[in-house]
């Protein structure tokens, strides 16, 4: 399974809000953190808007802030904002074309390799929905416990 970058991208901005409480942030400032294009960037902020996980508020001192308390945005919530909610693992139920194939089965609840599939992605999303950006933002504290303060001194030293 491959992610979209933009899913890494949403995540880091969103930790990054979680240290700027009650401020708008550019697009243009989160992308200019990390040397990132600014409308690719802007496509994920928007998905992330339309998914109640950011607000955007317009005007001169306008930009994106977590809609959310960071103890309520989950890795999940961030993954199917950006990629969307379907199972990366789709079965096509091949084996209806197979031998001895019954038209009538529904393959994807007997097939042992949907089964398969499904009981990992079920893991996979268990594990991001058991995440939060609270707790991604705590980890990153535990090893950097300058990364708030810093990140705060870096987008206030970043041109609009």
């Amino acid at each position: 399974m491959k992610m979209n970058e933009g899913v890494e991208w949403a995540m880091h901005s969103c930790v990054n809000l979680s240290w700027l409480p009650g401020e708008a942030v550019t697009a243009k400032r989160l992308a200019a953190f990390y040397n990132l294009p600014t409308a690719y960037l802007n496509k994920q902020l928007q998905a992330l808007t339309r998914a109640g996980i950011l607000t955007s508020v317009s005007g001169p001192k306008g930009g994106f802030q977590l809609a959310r308390d960071p103890q309520k945005i989950t890795l999940l919530d961030i993954v199917v904002a950006i990629d969307g909610p379907d199972d990366a693992f789709r079965c096509t139920q091949i084996l209806k074309e197979g031998p001895g194939a019954d038209p009538k089965v529904d393959y994807t609840k007997v097939c042992v390799v949907s089964q398969a599939m499904r009981s990992a992605e079920l893991t996979y999303r268990r594990t991001l929905a058991g995440q939060t950006i609270a707790d991604i933002a705590e980890r990153v504290v535990s090893t950097s416990p300058d990364a708030p303060a810093s990140t705060r001194n870096r987008f206030a030293n970043l041109k609009s």
